[in-house]
């Protein structure tokens, strides 16, 4: 699936609406995080090594990813 965008930056304005939600989420439970963060924390550890990725698998990584473990990535 990821192969039908031009570009990891369109695949990332695809996915804004489910980072913008856990963002929010974030914010309601007292985390100070941006979407990117999340973003890149999922590239770096959940996706690396992936391939053939469908975009309904990232969306529910982005909405399932667990904020302690992000918040605890950007803060060591």
């Amino acid at each position: 699936m990821i192969n039908e965008f031009k570009s990891i930056n369109e695949l990332y304005i695809r996915v804004i609406p489910a980072l913008n939600l856990k963002v929010n989420d974030a914010l309601r439970l007292g985390f100070n995080m941006k979407k990117e963060d999340i973003w890149n924390y999922l590239i770096i550890t959940k996706w690396r090594n992936s391939s053939n990725l469908m975009l309904s698998d990232i969306v529910n990584d982005i909405l399932k990813v667990d904020l302690e473990l992000v918040s605890n990535y950007y803060s060591s």
